[in-house]
């Protein structure tokens, strides 16, 4: 088995999704590894990976308008605010959603759904850059 780890950093607008599936598929496409798993670990508390419809952007943004009816900001019952009313309500998300995925690696490419894309999900209203880790063996 042959390993191969990649680091990388994006800069998110604010609240939102960030397809990173293009730049997945470099590293993939780098290491050179025709049947394998690319793991992706995202080294926030306060955004999250996803496995998305990458074609209708109304998709993402009826996923934003359910997640702020579950876990609104501000939520008086909440402690940890200490950044802001976003705060705790982003460390929620992150928690109901996922900071590390596999996709599995089939004749050197992603083996994506033909609609699936990658995201990073930021769950804070203000930019941040995001750091992952990418994990390729086969």
């Amino acid at each position: 088995m042959t390993t191969h780890q990649f680091a990388f950093s994006i800069t998110t607008p604010g609240r939102g999704m960030v397809n990173v599936t293009d730049s997945l598929a470099k590293y993939v496409k780098q290491a050179n590894i025709t049947t394998g798993l690319c793991n992706v670990f995202l080294h926030h508390t306060s955004a999250s990976l996803i496995i998305c419809e990458n074609t209708d952007s109304d998709v993402q943004r009826d996923l934003e308008v359910f997640f702020s009816r579950l876990v609104p900001d501000g939520d008086k019952s909440f402690k940890h605010i200490a950044e802001g009313p976003d705060d705790m309500s982003s460390h929620v998300r992150t928690i109901l959603t996922l900071n590390s995925i596999s996709i599995p690696i089939s004749q050197t490419r992603l083996n994506l759904g033909t609609w699936q894309g990658v995201f990073v999900w930021e769950h804070r209203l203000d930019s941040h850059q995001r750091n992952m880790t990418v994990t390729i063996q086969g």
